[in-house]
């Protein structure tokens, strides 16, 4: 399996390339050459198994020659051995047409341990062949953040730098990256927003300074194999529901789009998706750009859900490239005009592409505790913001009755205390297994939202590729 950028000037790489290089050389974004196809009878065939052994089978064709089937197998299982649920993303169902699909049960509480949990063993499966180390650079608008650090602390050719806006990420999401005291771990608290930091960690792999002394790695949204462990649990979900032979939407509480980009690629691969439903809080960029083609930047909100207070979704991109034809040469044109303009609209044929599959909702604070309060009171379910987002674009969504709409339930509801407690009366309790949290020490250290400082703090600390 070749994989290419969106881009279209960057050298194709395969899969242990793509794993390990993150973000393409022309500041585009790798997809694979062509979508692996299931058929109806093969996607009935993975019916009943084990979730490790779903995803290695899901995973395969993206991975190729980079790892035989019998050690990804071995990675899958030992990448969700460590989930508290045996399911590891169950259904819980709510009414006869609305489910949860719970991927907080990992060791972070949140849907992004789903992926890093396998992204950290294949660094260093990968790492292991090629005796080089890997810097990370990451920025978190709150769980990419634990999640990776978690992924990864302590392991062998790996150190991590993780940003994160100064006093904007929830008090649980930021003592679980900054409580972990393991030496590869770094910590960054920057003055400015999420955007803020994740336009610097795109800066840094262009930086012909920093990426000259250091191999620099990514564990956001815009690392392939992170989005491929992703696009398991849509397959998990709507077999359970009855796929292939019926159809299942799902609504996705959405930032940097690659949670909802991860169901895009598994309807490109046979699942029989209805409907994709992009839920936004008043952070809209992504609403407007599928609503009205106006994929146009303002002022970042700050809300209680955290997670969602982007306004530049790097996955975006990959949707654009697909959705409009692939062709790499305008896609770097029409990128380069938004980067320079902060505006752009989205061409016919990237709106025609995408219309059918995708549709989107806004969610305001009265829509968003008003989801919180009837899972709480129709189904006895505590919900987080983000998820609770996703829930009222289900509930609004205009699907036909027979269709089951699957809410992802992106967080544990203990991660977000206080935004639960004012909808529902009721405060969440955060699991035994991580009940001593607050009693942790803390390290990180704060800089300012400036490039040259916090380039210059990596470039100091990290070790040389080789």
């Amino acid at each position: 399996m070749d994989y290419i950028s969106t881009r279209g000037s960057a050298p194709a790489l395969d899969f242990e390339g793509a794993t390990l290089a993150g973000l393409a050389s022309d500041g585009g974004l790798y997809l694979p050459r062509e979508w692996p196809r299931f058929t109806a009878g093969e996607i009935a065939g993975l019916r009943g198994l084990p979730y490790a052994e779903l995803a290695a089978r899901v995973m395969q064709p993206f991975v190729g020659d980079s790892l035989s089937p019998e050690r990804l197998r071995e990675l899958t299982g030992a990448a969700y051995g460590r989930f508290s649920h045996a399911a590891v993303t169950p259904l819980v169902q709510l009414d006869e047409t609305h489910w949860l699909l719970e991927l907080f049960h990992g060791p972070t509480l949140a849907f992004k341990d789903v992926a890093l949990q396998l992204l950290g063993l294949l660094f260093e499966e990968f790492l292991g062949r090629t005796g080089r180390n890997l810097t990370i650079v990451g920025a978190t608008s709150g769980d990419t953040g634990s999640a990776a650090i978690d992924a990864v602390a302590g392991r062998e050719r790996v150190e991590i730098f993780m940003l994160h806006p100064n006093g904007k990420v929830s008090d649980v999401q930021r003592r679980q990256m900054t409580s972990v005291l393991a030496p590869n771990v770094h910590n960054v608290a920057i003055d400015g927003s999420f955007d803020d930091a994740q336009a610097m960690v795109k800066r840094m792999f262009a930086d012909p300074e920093l990426t000259a002394r250091l191999h620099l790695g990514a564990v956001n949204s815009i690392n392939w194999a992170r989005l491929m462990a992703q696009v398991v649990y849509y397959f998990a979900a709507a077999l359970q529901l009855g796929a292939p032979d019926r159809r299942v939407a799902f609504s996705v509480p959405t930032g940097n789009f690659g949670d909802v980009f991860a169901g895009y690629v598994a309807a490109q691969m046979g699942l029989p998706i209805e409907r994709l439903i992009v839920a936004t809080n008043v952070n809209d960029i992504l609403h407007r750009a599928l609503a009205d083609g106006d994929y146009s930047v303002g002022s970042v909100t700050a809300t209680a859900a955290p997670s969602m207070d982007i306004q530049v979704s790097s996955n975006f991109e990959r949707l654009l490239f697909d959705a409009g034809g692939r062709d790499g040469a305008a896609l770097a044109e029409q990128m380069r005009g938004f980067e320079a303009s902060k505006a752009m609209q989205l061409t016919n044929s990237q709106r025609q592409g995408v219309a059918g599959l995708l549709t989107s909702a806004r969610a305001e604070l009265g829509d968003m505790n008003g989801a919180m309060r009837w899972a709480r009171e129709a189904a006895g379910q505590l919900i987080d913001p983000h998820t609770a987002i996703g829930l009222h674009a289900a509930r609004a969504a205009d699907l036909e009755p027979q269709v089951p709409v699957v809410t992802l339930a992106t967080a544990h509801p203990a991660k977000f205390p206080d935004a639960v407690e004012r909808a529902t009366g009721q405060r969440p309790h955060l699991p035994a297994r991580i009940g001593d949290l607050f009693a942790r020490a803390e390290r990180f250290d704060e800089l300012p939202g400036d490039y040259r400082a916090v380039s210059a703090y990596i470039s100091e600390r990290a070790k040389p590729a080789s």
